[in-house]
């Protein structure tokens, strides 16, 4: 099915339980590739996929081996034309959830896939729909999560998903952070 050896470049939990659970064998090896930055011009939809590709860049400098196959993700949270990335403190998560509260967002994942001598890189797109959050459920979900670590300052997985969200349309698996279906189709056209 899956030829190749598969290497997740991604500290995130979460995408390395999405990939586990497609019961494909991989390693996790993370390379430093700099602050995700990017053009001030750029589509909001391309951000994604070229952070990806920034972080499979150390991979290629360093040379991939012949069968291995790079997996690199980034995830944006976009509401009213404003990039969520992860917040920077407490304020800034609070100042993203009354953002979201009440409105849709879209949660957008690029991917990379890097060989050798080949690269795929794709997206998916899920649009979700938060309720009308209280003040009261930001600073408990905050408290009690602290979601510093999560683009949008949410977990859709954790309780604030739970409560808060009403509904999606797309994929859940990319709004935790990794496209599996999407992924696994690439991998086997790869």
């Amino acid at each position: 099915m899956i030829r190749y050896e598969l290497i997740l470049a991604s500290q995130s939990p979460r995408r390395k339980d999405l990939l586990a659970q497609l019961r494909l064998p991989f390693k996790v090896q993370v390379k430093d590739s700099g602050e995700e930055v990017y053009p001030s011009d750029m589509l909001l939809t391309d951000i994604p996929e070229y952070l990806a590709q920034q972080k499979a860049q150390p991979f290629l400098n360093d040379g991939i081996g012949d069968n291995e196959v790079v997996i690199t993700a980034d995830t944006i949270v976009s509401c009213e034309g404003e990039v969520l990335g992860k917040p920077k403190d407490r304020d800034d998560a609070i100042r993203m959830l009354k953002l979201l509260s009440g409105k849709a967002h879209q949660v957008i994942t690029g991917v990379a896939l890097t060989a050798k001598d080949k690269q795929s890189i794709f997206s998916v797109s899920t649009n979700v729909f938060f309720k009308g959050l209280l003040n009261e459920e930001i600073e408990f979900y905050i408290n009690e999560y602290a979601p510093f670590d999560k683009a949008g300052a949410y977990g859709i997985q954790e309780w604030i998903g739970m409560v808060g969200i009403e509904r999606i349309e797309g994929s859940y698996f990319n709004v935790v952070g990794l496209p599996v279906q999407k992924l696994y189709e690439e991998l086997k056209n790869f």
